[in-house]
């Protein structure tokens, strides 16, 4: 995509009484060189500072409103990042710390992609969590990371984080997801055809558009293939037009094609000036061939760090030194040739392939040079994965190993002796003293400060966007109320034949007590298999939330609300057989207690799922803690054990009241008993009236309202909704801090009693634990006002 550079020029209007205009000059030849360099293939060392114009549409009024108060000159909005001598310690259970990176330096600027690279438990994921600020609660680092020059923690909109898992609405077509997303997170003075030509030019960029109108695919639906999905991740988070993107192995679970289709979008990513950072686990060829950058790791420690442009320089110069060598002379105008002939001529593959070997001839100084016709990922990490020797071991006997004659280095040695010689050899090479020195380059020019503001949408945007989504989701979703719909007619059908009209004899009246207890009971109860629903919303809403696409509270609602409509369609439906064949009753207020005590139930119960579902992740433990707590409010619900014989220490006080099918059972009897009079056994004697059978056989208090009742259970849908908003704040803002405490509690423990002399150092910029979303968002506000105040002054 052509670049441009927006050159952002403040000045004085004298005709306007003095106010200040911003004024935007287009740099055309800058902006040519800079489709030069991204033409090259060689996007590293490309400074694209500006702009293009799908990027400015968002940059543009956030840039504005935020220095248009200031006598700054803005010209840059790019993303620079570096990290120095960076590290991170872990706490274990039992107070032990663990390095999981060490000492590491590097950086990545705009307009480049750069790949982390290393075998499994190498430090990829958690280089990429210290650098977006996502540390788990017990990770300590140290080290100095920088933006732009400044130590600033990178708010939602200027950094985004692509996780490995493509978590996402499987009913929505890829068009409505996207859709949907920018609504969630654009402004709402933005007009609608300018979101659809966001969102169709977002598609357009990442290659959707022959899929854009194909559902995402789920357990019934299939769906767009998985190198799909992943650019549709991918496309979600660029929605923002975000100056950082970071994505944990983007091209793991894919087939070589998918991969190298995720891969080559990536780069064309960059080129748009973004910064983009990628874990990538085991590259083919042609996806290697991609990377501007190669970060590789191995237990933490820095194997190799190189960029493109050096790896043009490095190539060349080794070229003419080995010529030299070999007495052969080379003019001046030789040299030039050759320079003109790299940068200008030569093919894109052949560039590649130059920077390719320029990585193979680190390996080879260090004594470790590529064997012919392997692919050079492979061969970088089978230097450094320890995994190797156990093969080795393995097929030390075998008659190849035996008698085949090997002059590979690492047959004789073994894998951590290997890492040691590398990494010795990295820290004392030129492309390490290249990269501390660029480091420091790039750290001692202050850039802008970037901060997007994350979502710009309204909150009543944001309700009304995700009650339409979560609705139209729970409509396509056969899973989700529809099949339970079919269960819940059969069952109330087979409840009905089996009660079906009761009648009013003296077998009646405990026949009606064990219906009504099974509808409130054990038909409520049938509202938990849609747990696994709920778990697949709660991992769609924590990949958005931690992106910052919309609140909390609007998540609630918009459950809340879109859920509404099928359960009010289930109760009535479900409950009008039920109440019609065995006869309830008669009249409509009772019929309308009736479906109205059968929804609150069922609602109570979805509100305690959805409470279960933000603890527990796992939808088969989530069903069992489900079923264990309803099976316990069972017990004491009044039924299988009368109300005064309930023990009254813990399960009369409080476990009764706060079961909610004892509140359903005690209003329903006194709805289905009360007027009504049944006969006497024998039927000679004298009827016996409901009221009585209500006071001395179900033991229920006559002088409560049945409305009451009802009235509780409408109050515990309420409370379990908001014990539900509480939770999911709590695990966002209160359980990591407590895990921070706990893991420097068991650090300091095991410090003062191994008498250790060492201790930890952390650096300014250093987090003791992962900031709570609360705490994020209040600093970077306080930190945006101050910024803010200070252009002021």
């Amino acid at each position: 995509m052509k670049e441009q550079t927006i050159m952002m020029t403040r000045h004085s209007n004298s005709s306007s009484g003095g106010n200040n205009q911003v004024v935007m000059d287009i740099d055309e030849s800058a902006a040519a060189a800079a489709a030069r360099e991204g033409g090259r293939g060689g996007g590293a060392g490309v400074v694209v500072g500006g702009l293009s114009p799908l990027s400015e549409t968002l940059w543009k009024d956030t840039i504005n409103n935020s220095y248009s108060h200031g006598g700054l000159t803005i010209g840059d909005v790019s993303a620079r990042l570096t990290w120095k001598d960076l590290t991170v310690m872990v706490t274990l259970s039992n107070g032990e710390t663990q390095n999981v990176l060490q000492d590491l330096t590097g950086y990545a600027e705009p307009g480049s992609f750069t790949a982390l690279m290393g075998p499994s438990g190498s430090g990829k994921s958690t280089l990429l969590d210290a650098l977006s600020s996502r540390l788990a609660a017990n990770a300590f680092l140290s080290g100095t990371i920088l933006l732009n020059g400044r130590k600033t923690k990178l708010s939602f909109g200027t950094a985004a984080y692509v996780t490995q898992d493509d978590n996402l609405i499987g009913t929505l077509t890829v068009r409505e997801t996207i859709r949907y997303s920018a609504q969630l997170r654009l402004p709402d003075k933005l007009s609608r055809s300018d979101k659809r030509a966001l969102v169709e030019s977002t598609i357009m960029e990442m290659g959707l558009q022959d899929c854009a109108d194909t559902v995402i695919g789920n357990w019934h639906l299939r769906g767009i293939s998985g190198g799909e999905k992943r650019r549709v991740s991918i496309a979600l988070e660029i929605l923002m037009r975000p100056r950082l993107l970071f994505l944990d192995e983007p091209t793991s679970g894919l087939d070589s094609a998918s991969a190298f289709f995720v891969t080559q979008t990536l780069r064309g990513l960059s080129r748009d000036g973004r910064t983009v950072i990628a874990s990538i686990h085991q590259p083919s060829s042609d996806v290697f061939e991609l990377f501007d950058r190669l970060y590789l790791l191995s237990g933490g420690k820095t194997v190799y760090f190189g960029q493109a442009s050096e790896a043009y320089e490095a190539r060349l110069l080794s070229f003419i030194n080995n010529a030299t060598q070999k007495n052969i002379r080379l003019t001046v105008p030789f040299r030039l040739t050759v320079y003109y002939l790299l940068h200008y001529v030569c093919s894109q593959n052949t560039r590649l392939l130059l920077i390719t070997l320029c990585y193979m001839q680190f390996f080879a100084q260090a004594g470790f040079p590529c064997p012919p016709l392997r692919n050079p990922s492979d061969h970088f990490l089978r230097c450094i994965n320890s995994d190797f020797d156990k093969v080795k071991v393995t097929l030390k006997g075998s008659m190849k190993l035996q008698f085949e004659l090997s002059d590979d280095p690492l047959e004789k040695i073994t894998t951590a002796e290997a890492i040691r010689t590398l990494t010795d050899f990295y820290r004392t090479s030129q492309y390490c003293y290249s990269a501390k020195e660029k480091v420091n380059e790039i750290s001692e020019v202050k850039g802008t400060v970037l901060d997007s503001g994350g979502s710009q949408a309204s909150f009543l945007m944001q309700a009304f966007t995700l009650t339409k989504r979560s609705f139209i989701n729970m409509s396509r979703d056969f899973g989700y109320y529809w099949l339970r719909l079919v269960i819940y007619v059969v069952v109330t059908i087979c409840i009905g034949t089996i009660y079906l009209d009761v009648g009013t004899s003296y077998n009646s009246i405990l026949a009606r007590g064990a219906c009504a207890s099974f509808v409130f009971g054990f038909v409520t109860f049938m509202s938990i298999g849609g747990f696994p629903s709920f778990v697949e919303d709660m991992k769609v809403f924590q990949r958005e939330r931690l992106n910052g696409h919309y609140g909390v509270t609007a998540f609630v609602i918009s459950n809340t609300i879109s859920a509404m409509p099928f359960l009010i369609m289930i109760t009535f439906i479900s409950g009008t057989i039920c109440y019609f064949m065995v006869r309830l009753h008669p009249g409509f207020e009772h019929y309308l207690f009736f479906v109205l005590c059968l929804y609150a139930s069922v609602t109570v119960v979805e509100s305690l799922m959805m409470a279960i579902a933000s603890i527990v992740p796992n939808f088969l433990m989530g069903i069992i803690i489900g079923a264990g707590i309803q099976g316990i409010f069972m017990l004491v619900s009044g039924y299988f054990r009368l109300p005064n014989d309930i023990p009254k220490p813990v399960w009369r006080y409080p476990m009764s009241y706060i079961s909610f099918h004892f509140w359903a059972l005690q209003g329903q009897y006194q709805n289905d008993l009360r007027g009504l009079f049944f006969d006497n056994d024998p039927p000679s004697l004298i009827k016996i009236p409901g009221e009585y059978i209500l006071e001395y056989v179900f033991q229920i208090d006559v002088n409560r309202s049945k409305w009451i009742d009802l009235s509780v259970l409408f109050s515990m849908i309420v409370i379990y909704r908001i014990i539900f908003f509480i939770v999911i704040k709590i695990s966002e803002d209160v359980t990591p801090w407590i895990r921070g405490c706990i893991a420097r509690r068991r650090m300091q423990q095991k410090h003062m009693n191994g008498n250790q002399t060492t201790t930890v150092a952390v650096a300014p910029y250093s987090l003791t634990h992962s900031p709570s979303l609360r705490t994020y968002v209040d600093d970077r506000s306080s930190n945006h006002q101050t910024s803010k105040s200070r252009l002021r002054s």
